[in-house]
């Protein structure tokens, strides 16, 4: 705190008018930084994977020239595979459904968790007993003789 009575922003608004309104200008570059010369560079369209590319990072080499040189390192295959060991690098969207067999089984586990052994049985029992008795009953109609009703339209009498 400051010694005299200067409420906080009252201070902060002064000193800020205090300071000066232009910023100092850009120090004039070193002699040795005017002498360095650009580097030597090979023409973009002859670079390859193997090349170096260590001459267009230097700072003097045009953000043009570094751009189109990292683009075509970039355009490289190598680049283009995921990491499998990324999070988040594979595409989940497109995967195969989980196996009805499999489902069964998590289904199967959850309802044991929640409802408890002794339900989770005595529900399968009642369904198994319930396909059972479905499948006769359409074992049985299938096997009984169907009859056409006489007045069935488009049909052509004999």
């Amino acid at each position: 705190m400051t010694q005299d009575n200067e409420a906080f922003l009252d201070r902060w608004s002064r000193l800020k008018r205090e300071q000066p309104q232009e910023s100092a200008p850009p120090a004039p570059p070193k002699k040795s930084e005017v002498d360095a010369p650009a580097p030597v560079l090979q023409p973009v369209e002859d670079l390859k994977p193997e090349s170096d590319f260590t001459p267009f990072m230097n700072p003097k080499v045009a953000d043009e020239t570094r751009r189109s040189a990292l683009k075509k390192l970039f355009a490289d295959a190598h680049f283009n595979e995921p990491d499998l060991f990324e999070p988040y690098s594979k595409d989940f969207t497109q995967s195969d459904p989980i196996p009805a067999k499999m489902l069964q089984a998590i289904n199967r586990v959850r309802d044991v968790a929640v409802k408890g052994e002794e339900q989770v049985a005595e529900e399968e029992r009642l369904a198994e007993a319930a396909r059972a008795e479905a499948g006769k009953t359409k074992t049985a109609a299938a096997d009984a003789p169907t009859q056409e009703p006489d007045d069935v339209a488009g049909k052509q009498d004999a």
